[in-house]
């Protein structure tokens, strides 16, 4: 809403904003309220409760979940497309028995990492986990040793990919709320991902396999691993995840090679690379060589239709909780709330970043999701971040992965993906606790320290 002018100090400011987070908090945690009802319910309030005109809530809200969508919505609805086509061609299979050879089945832990690194670009955590499960059981049988030595690596792959790159819908919501560049994030959060990987679930998956001695399951999933009868061919499974990563760096490529003045912007090849480098159309062009280089001689047209439709069906909550997130930080700027928090942290001299990760961290902590601690934390910091001078584009990029790590780390009881590791693995509460929350934990202090030591000297 236009022109309005906050009713309130900015005491009573922080003390709604206070309120609506507990509340919100509430309705999740003790009554289970699904998350997108509590946000735009919380939205709501907060409107009325912040002065704005009853006429203008719902243009308030309907700005901030709009805003949001347009951008949330094209590119992970893309993403899965292009990831479920991978996933149920067998190219998982294909990638992770490629790397196994080229490094051996000694360092197996290692290959099966690099393949869930690769894969984490277009598939989300859960998906991914499932796809790549029966070949970490497959692997962990056949060479030895503790389960964990193997999906470890790989759970901790899904896991920073899907905190750290778009077209995740986390990175993304957090970008588009703070205005970072979608490709200077993608890339930021691509080379950040791969040490804080390393370090918080390569080096600890090996260190936790020889501390705790866990059997492979072999009825978590019937079936073992899956055959495909005609699995895609290395190279093109290699070309579909290379594919967007190439078009969108070139683009930024490009963007960087005309504010120095190399290249002309009015330059027709300019403005192509730089149409066809934008993540949305990157994603759609991704998305449509994978429908015709994987069903070719597999699948007819209504069973390619069928495959990239069923994808669209589990991510809509995502897709509309992100929705929700941007109307609930759409009214939190409307109201004066978000001008109000960038004031008090400004006078505290606490560093956005910093106070970017303490907030995201904390509100994953209360209620376990880590979509709803990304966009609650990127809508309540996005007014300081524009009120900050001297933030460049990279510092941008940089806050969107201390978003990403706080809402990553400490995950325990209250998160699903706490319940899907340990359910698949076997592993008992207080195993999963020393196992997979200590790997969370870890890759979210490391992926804040990587991204606040950038900021401190970039």
């Amino acid at each position: 809403m236009e022109n309005f002018e906050p009713v309130y100090g900015t005491g009573p400011l922080l003390g709604i904003a206070a309120g609506a987070i507990a509340l919100l908090l509430l309705l999740i945690i003790r009554f289970r309220l699904h998350a997108f009802v509590a946000l735009v319910l919380v939205s709501v309030l907060t409107a009325l409760a912040a002065g704005i005109p009853v006429d203008g809530v719902v243009p308030t809200l309907l700005d901030g979940f709009g805003g949001t969508l347009a951008n949330v919505a094209l590119l992970v609805g893309l993403g899965v497309m292009i990831g479920r086509m991978v996933e149920i061609t067998g190219g998982a299979a294909v990638l992770a028995s490629a790397l196994i050879k080229v490094f051996g089945e000694r360092r197996a832990p290692l290959a099966l990492g690099v393949a869930s690194l690769l894969f984490g670009f277009p598939i989300f955590f859960d998906v991914g986990l499932v796809v790549m499960l029966p070949i970490v059981f497959s692997v962990a049988r056949r060479v030895g040793g503790s389960v964990l030595l193997y999906a470890l690596p790989t759970a901790g792959a899904f896991a920073v990919m899907h905190a750290f790159v778009p077209p995740h819908p986390g990175p993304v919501t957090a970008a588009v709320e703070i205005g970072a560049d979608m490709g200077l994030t993608l890339l930021v959060g691509t080379l950040l991902a791969i040490p804080t990987w390393y370090l918080a679930s390569y080096l600890f998956g090996l260190w936790a396999g020889k501390r705790f001695e866990l059997p492979a399951p072999d009825d978590l999933l019937p079936g073992g691993e899956v055959k495909h009868e005609d699995p895609p061919r290395l190279l093109t499974v290699v070309s579909i995840l290379l594919l967007p990563m190439l078009l969108i760096f070139a683009n930024t490529g490009m963007g960087t090679a005309v504010a120095t003045g190399a290249v002309s912007e009015s330059a027709v090849w300019v403005q192509s690379l730089r149409l066809v480098g934008e993540t949305p159309i990157a994603l759609l062009i991704t998305a449509l060589y994978t429908m015709v280089v994987l069903s070719r001689g597999r699948f007819t047209r209504q069973r390619v239709e069928e495959i990239v439709g069923g994808a669209l069906g589990p991510v809509c909550g995502i897709i509309l909780i992100t929705g929700a997130g941007g109307m609930f930080g759409g009214v939190l700027r409307t109201s004066g709330i978000g001008d109000a928090l960038a004031g008090s942290l400004e006078s505290t001299g606490m560093p956005v970043i910093v106070a970017a990760f303490i907030i995201a961290l904390a509100l994953r902590v209360a209620q376990g999701s880590a979509t709803v601690a990304i966009t609650t934390s990127a809508g309540l910091i996005a007014p300081a971040v524009q009120a900050t001078s001297g933030l460049s584009s990279i510092d941008l990029a940089l806050i969107v992965i201390a978003i990403a790590s706080g809402a990553t780390a400490l995950s325990h009881v209250n998160d699903s993906g706490f319940w899907l590791v340990g359910r698949f693995l076997g592993m008992d509460v207080k195993t999963t606790l020393k196992t997979w929350t200590v790997m969370e934990t870890l890759i979210g202090f490391i992926g804040f320290g990587f991204a606040f030591g950038l900021s401190l000297v970039l």
